[in-house]
């Protein structure tokens, strides 16, 4: 029997193919460390505060695309989270630091820091990055987008514009538009409307509203406003528009032309708007050249005084045609958005609270009685129409972001936790980023007791300007449609609980508790709202 022969030769060691792994297993472990000193900056960039630490900021790409999960915050994870993360990490002020792609960030719900954050009107200490309004920029510097002297000059020019001529024509105008729908949608003569999406008459309402208060549109509830070529309504580019906002802020221009469906009907919005907002404002500015003033009625509009007032500016404060063309598109755009949502909320709301329609109903027949219309002499008159909007807004902030960088080196006081006495002073790096959550600010314990319940009565007899309401925002960036908007608001809920009760469409053997669970949950876009609301309006017999 022969034995195994000694001298076999061994397989020829490949040496590509050990340094093809030797230089991969040196780049992972470059890449590891690098991410390790990268954590440790990220750190000390945020004063080492407790908070999130995962693999995406929500923010950047894929983290903003991919959804909320318990590894990835996602887009949502300010509303996702916002009973639970700052409960977590024990302060209303935490950190957020991205391990992979995206930056170490100071997350902020707390109203201290925020006013510290928003005091300078971004020309010092904070201001906001470019890349925070890249979805709203596209039409043109804004008053919502400019910063420092470049708002100053958008807020110069827009504001005379939002005056109590201004607010007392919102008020007819919403009162004939009521009318309008009442008659054009059938509902005279009969006790029961079902309404299967109370977002398709909010939209309208504050569409047609801005549209004629705002610009000097005279279109009716049977007639909307369309585009310059009479394609698409103005409100169908809009939805369009709002719905892929995302999509416009960070997907490159060069991917959106890709023959996908959705791109088409997005860059078909784009192309809608863009035209039907350059036609206003050269039509307009060729009426003011031809009239020299806007003394006509027909003219005293925001949009006509707005244009007026750039038209008479001279030098650095004249806006030109791309400033003006995107002050109408966050006019037009977010002034009937917000509105919308937050009177659909406000009405999801309502119609799970039978004694509280009731409260209200007793004011307005007490201010306003069963037969005359209101007059906007009543609007200071009818807070608890206003506080029920302002209640849904503050549980559904429409502006549920503000994004801030640092501008220069500067320090933050963060206070204690909720309880705990004092603040500490953290250093603020230039280039940090802080983000105000606007959602989590309102879901704060330390200012709401109770915050998740809806609770109109917290701002009974406030003044109606009082800064004690921040859902509006805070500090010199306040929104300069507030009042427009609860004129808008107090008008049409006024009229439509005087004459109907608000109950929900349930589904089978849907609980009202399950109704508001499916129902009153966020919808994200270039604003926050409320999902669908189906609901049924029950004619009241006084």
């Amino acid at each position: 029997m022969s034995s195994a022969n000694p001298h076999i030769a061994m397989p020829p060691v490949d040496k590509n193919r050990i340094t093809v792994q030797n230089i991969l297993i040196a780049l992972f472990l470059v890449f590891v460390v690098s991410k390790i000193l990268a954590y440790r900056r990220g750190l000390k960039v945020v004063g080492c505060i407790p908070g999130v630490r995962a693999a995406f900021h929500p923010f950047t790409l894929p983290g903003a695309f991919i959804p909320s999960t318990w590894w990835n915050p996602g887009f949502a994870f300010a509303w996702k989270r916002r009973h639970t993360v700052y409960e977590r990490y024990g302060n209303d002020t935490i950190s957020f630091i991205s391990l992979l792609v995206g930056p170490s960030a100071i997350h902020t719900a707390n109203i201290d820091v925020v006013r510290q954050v928003t005091a300078s009107g971004g020309t010092k200490g904070f201001h906001k990055p470019p890349e925070a309004s890249t979805g709203i920029k596209q039409w043109g510097m804004n008053l919502v987008a400019a910063e420092g002297e470049v708002w100053r000059k958008h807020r110069r020019i827009m504001g005379p514009a939002f005056n109590n001529k201004l607010y007392e024509a919102v008020w007819i105008t919403t009162l004939r538009t009521y009318r309008d729908m009442v008659a054009d949608e059938g509902w005279a003569g009969r006790d029961q409307i079902s309404v299967p999406v109370v977002q398709a008459l909010t939209f309208k309402v504050a569409l047609l509203v801005i549209s004629k208060c705002g610009f000097g549109f005279s279109f009716s509830w049977s007639e909307p406003v369309r585009t310059a070529d009479g394609r698409m309504s103005l409100q169908e580019a809009f939805r369009v528009v709002s719905e892929t906002i995302l999509i416009t802020s960070f997907v490159p221009k060069w991917v959106r032309k890709l023959p996908f469906k959705r791109f088409r009907e997005l860059n078909e919005a784009n192309k809608e708007i863009m035209e039907f907002m350059q036609k206003q404002v050269a039509d307009r500015k060729a009426d003011i050249r031809s009239q020299g003033c806007t003394d006509s009625a027909q003219d005293t509009n925001a949009f006509s005084m707005l244009v007026e007032a750039s038209e008479n500016e001279k030098g650095k404060f004249k806006l030109d045609d791309s400033e003006l063309i995107g002050n109408v598109f966050i006019m037009l755009l977010a002034g009937h958005e917000t509105t919308a949502h937050t009177l659909a909320g406000t009405i999801g709301f309502l119609a799970m609270n039978d004694d509280l329609q009731e409260e209200i109903y007793q004011q307005i027949v007490e201010v306003v009685g069963h037969e005359r219309d209101p007059v906007h002499g009543d609007y200071g008159k009818l807070d608890k129409v206003l506080s029920a909007f302002l209640e849904a807004l503050r549980l559904f902030p429409s502006g549920y972001l503000l994004i801030r960088t640092a501008f220069e080196d500067t320090v933050l006081q963060i206070p204690n936790p909720r309880g705990e006495e004092g603040d500490k002073t953290i250093p603020v790096p230039k280039g940090t980023l802080v983000v105000v959550d606007m959602i989590g600010l309102q879901y704060n314990p330390r200012y709401f007791d109770n915050p998740k319940e809806y609770r109109p009565s917290r701002w009974y007899g406030m003044p109606i300007e009082s800064e004690a309401f921040t859902a509006f925002s805070i500090g010199p960036r306040t929104c300069i449609g507030r009042k427009f908007a609860t004129t808008e608001a107090v008008c049409f809920l006024t009229m439509l609980l005087r004459d109907y009760r608000i109950v929900p469409t349930l589904r089978g053997k849907e609980t009202t508790t399950q109704w508001k669970e499916r129902v009153l949950d966020a919808k994200l876009g270039i604003t926050l709202g409320v999902k669908d609301v189906p609901v049924k309006f029950v004619r009241r017999r006084s």
